[in-house]
């Protein structure tokens, strides 16, 4: 929508309606938008102002929702919060927030929309400018808040109102999810999406629940164990429902990855607990997966999206990690997909299109979080097992782990798993001679380059070699390093003399 039209209808030459009207329009329209035209920026600036003009005002509620959805879109960008970050208007949004609630308490509070996008406001100018967090210290905005949260959430949602209870059940009543059984939800294919009011509450829902379960990993109690395998086959039920968009759809799933993240993984076995009432298309061992397939679906998309892993990816891949570690069933159906046995090893394991691709180049990835919990997750589908590993990645990609792990040397990880055995392919079997350990693929025998050198000139360039990397070692550019016998790293000298000590001390005998 032209801006020019949406300052003209804030400016005051439209009515109430209209300007409801033509702000609920802009708000649609920029929804996503995180970088704006700078040619526009005295236009937002203008917008601001005309918005917090009638914010100011005794408006109705719609009203507020709308003024103060488009200035939390407009304070996404730092150039046009001048006008915003004075101590006028910073009281207005603290008002509407209702963080001085000494007059109004917060239990007769109705307009909770304004209150959220009041909020929401709030957290996007004080992160984007400087003279805001001046001012928010001026206002101690920081102690009314922790004020407001002490005094009339935190102590009632845990102790009065039972918050996980009842935030279970309004995420359950806006799913409308229908039980067949203890901790199974009717599945129907043929059911319509979500509204977008449904799932504007559902994912609202998450997010609260996700942060009164934060710190739920222990379960102490058998009540505590019910309530959260009831949270995780609402969550299952969540992962294979629709939205009213592929992004509003995405969100929702995103939400529901994050909050069954904190569900202890004792009771991530609801995900998959089989039904006699059910068909599905998506089985194994009996046991129903097609949450998990929702999951590993999930994971590729934001792979292939190529950005923000941190934030998109990670929750999911330890996610699928965990259940892996805990559950039999769910990492032999995931590793069939993303490790099936190996028969075509020409090709690099981190070249190609398939998801064990895609998560080998991870497992080089620059930032340190994506690259660990990428090798991670494939570790556990290989049992934790170095030999498993190596034949799926190459040493050159797993170096990473075994180092952090003290692995270099072989063996296996902390964790017990059950003692079935991967078998090898046929062609597998055939290439395994070839096969550079390395680079984890099949390559052709490269010509010796010495057989055709003198005795005389082996060894100018054996004496060349040894030059270059006693330089490099004085320059301390580089540190010659070596494995200890436990499977860590230690400088060189260190390690060989640790080595012939342990061989030593095995040699002797009574």
């Amino acid at each position: 929508m032209e801006l020019g039209a949406v300052l003209e209808a804030v400016e005051g030459r439209g009515s109430a309606e209209a300007v409801e009207r033509v702000l609920a329009r802009y708000n649609e329209e920029n929804r996503t938008i995180f970088r704006f035209d700078p040619a526009d920026e005295d236009k937002r600036k203008k917008l601001c102002e005309g918005i917090l003009n009638i914010l100011e005002k005794d408006t109705k509620t719609s009203c507020q929702v709308a003024c103060l959805e488009a200035l939390r879109i407009l304070s996404r960008d730092k150039k046009v919060l001048v006008p915003v970050t004075t101590k006028g208007n910073m009281q207005i949004l603290m008002r509407l927030a209702k963080l001085d609630a000494v007059e109004d308490p917060l239990e007769r509070v109705s307009e909770f929309p304004v209150i959220v996008e009041a909020l929401k406001c709030l957290c996007n100018i004080i992160f984007n400018s400087a003279v805001a967090q001046k001012l928010s210290l001026e206002l101690n905005l920081a102690a009314m808040l922790c004020n407001l949260l002490e005094k009339y959430i935190r102590s009632q949602l845990r102790q009065e109102l039972q918050g996980v209870q009842v935030l279970t059940q309004a995420l359950e009543s806006s799913l409308s999810v229908r039980w067949t059984e203890e901790y199974k939800a009717a599945e129907d294919r043929d059911r319509l999406p979500l509204s977008l009011q449904e799932t504007d509450c559902a994912i609202e829902a998450l997010k609260a629940l996700f942060n009164v379960t934060l710190d739920s990993w222990n379960v102490h109690s058998e009540n505590e164990s019910h309530q959260f395998r009831y949270m995780a086959a609402i969550l299952r039920h969540c992962l294979l429902t629709m939205g009213p968009t592929e992004d509003k759809t995405e969100e929702l799933h995103s939400n529901a990855i994050n909050l069954l993240s904190n569900v202890p993984v004792s009771c991530l076995d609801v995900l998959i607990k089989p039904s006699s009432q059910e068909e599905t298309d998506i089985k194994y061992n009996g046991m129903n997966m097609g949450a998990i397939q929702i999951l590993l679906d999930f994971m590729e998309k934001r792979i292939d999206k190529g950005s923000s892993y941190r934030e998109g990816l990670t929750p999911v891949l330890s996610l699928l990690t965990e259940c892996c570690r805990t559950h039999r069933n769910i990492r032999k159906f995931i590793k069939a997909q993303v490790l099936p046995p190996l028969r075509d090893v020409s090709n690099r394991p981190e070249v190609g299109t398939t998801v064990r691709n895609k998560l080998v180049r991870l497992m080089t990835h620059v930032d340190l979080g994506v690259k660990q919990i990428a090798a991670e997750f494939l570790f556990v589908l290989c049992k934790e097992r170095v030999d498993s590993l190596l034949k799926y990645t190459g040493y050159g990609n797993a170096a990473g782990l075994l180092a952090a792990r003290g692995l270099l040397a072989g063996g296996r990880g902390d964790h017990w798993y059950s003692d079935d055995e991967d078998t090898d392919t046929e062609e597998y079997k055939s290439a395994k001679p070839n096969i550079n350990l390395i680079t984890g693929h099949l390559e052709e025998p490269m010509p010796n380059p010495m057989d055709e050198m003198t005795e005389e000139q082996k060894e100018y360039e054996a004496m060349k070699l040894v030059n270059m990397f006693d330089k490099l070692s004085r320059d301390e550019l580089i540190k010659p390093m070596g494995v200890r016998p436990d499977g860590t790293m230690a400088p060189l000298e260190e390690a060989v003399s640790q080595y012939h000590t342990n061989k030593q001390d095995s040699s002797d005998s009574d």
